[in-house]
């Protein structure tokens, strides 16, 4: 396991570092299929997303590839690409997802780009002094071409990721970032002291939530920001508004680590924890369920 995963979760405690650092079994040539209450057993999860061709099924990135689960509860790995790290699916092309990382062979993937689900992935850019690794990288839904990832500080591509240029230093201890859905030049970034904004693209940030990690931050489409607060729970507000509600507390005492909506319907809601579940919420993320326990 890398350092920044190491540091990235240090604070979640003993039972969270435990779930990350598992004998993986899962091989680099293989094909797997196998229920999604399994891959904490085998590898853990780097990201999340909505099949957009197909709403019912569930992409899930990890560090031994990209599967697809159904309600059902089985996940077929359908990339065997490794360490998928800082995933995102384009923001209006449901064909077209978005990575970085590392190939089972070492090194940097650099940005990379799938333009069929995730099945095959090409290197788009190397990005700034790369290959790069990103291991937090989000795509602006108010233009799609405006992706930023962090490595060697914050670096920014205003051209759907085929040339990057370093805007500055990231946030002390990033967690995770997201693009505003309203303004591309709006960032939220989650570290461990607290939630960060920024209204100039990266340049200068500003304290929103302080006093305990901020485990995630997602915004979705119909204009949410969400955010893991360790100790609080999970949090909502407008986008921009930035007057946070707390929708639910207790997630088994564990953590959520990502978080991806349903683009058609805002109420269905999906995460993982840090012991690597899979849940789901159908009511914006108040009440939550065990992913493909009972055809969700």
């Amino acid at each position: 396991m890398k350092k920044n995963a190491s540091r990235r979760i240090a604070w979640l405690g003993a039972a969270a570092l435990a779930a990350l650092t598992v004998g993986f079994a899962i091989q680099p040539g293989a094909t797997e299929t196998l229920r999604v209450s399994e891959l904490p057993r085998h590898t853990h999860i780097h990201g999340l997303a909505v099949d957009r061709q197909d709403p019912a099924k569930l992409l899930i990135a990890t560090h031994h590839g990209l599967f697809r689960a159904g309600p059902d509860g089985q996940a077929e790995r359908i990339s065997v690409v490794q360490d998928f790290m800082g995933f995102n699916p384009h923001p209006s092309d449901p064909k077209t997802l978005y990575a970085s990382g590392h190939p089972a062979t070492g090194g940097n993937l650099g940005f990379i780009a799938s333009t069929d689900q995730g099945r095959t992935w090409e290197q788009v850019s190397p990005g700034v002094k790369g290959p790069v690794d990103f291991h937090q990288l989000t795509v602006s839904a108010a233009d799609p071409s405006r992706i930023y990832g962090a490595y060697g500080g914050l670096q920014v591509s205003r051209d759907a990721g085929k040339t990057w240029t370093l805007v500055g230093p990231t946030p002390d201890k990033l967690i995770d970032l997201a693009a505003s859905a309203k303004n591309a030049d709006v960032l939220y970034a989650a570290t461990e002291a607290g939630l960060l904004s920024s209204r100039d693209a990266g340049k200068t940030w500003a304290v929103v939530l302080s006093g305990a990690p901020v485990s995630l931050v997602e915004v979705t489409p119909d204009g949410s920001v969400y955010a893991f607060i360790v100790g609080r729970g999970l949090v909502r507000s407008a986008d921009e508004a930035l007057a946070f509600t707390t929708l639910s507390e207790n997630f088994g005492g564990s953590v959520l680590l990502h978080l991806a909506a349903d683009p058609g319907n805002p109420n269905r809601l999906f995460a993982a924890t840090a012991r690597g579940g899979v849940l789901t919420s159908t009511d914006q993320g108040r009440t939550w369920a065990t992913f493909g326990a009972s055809g969700s």
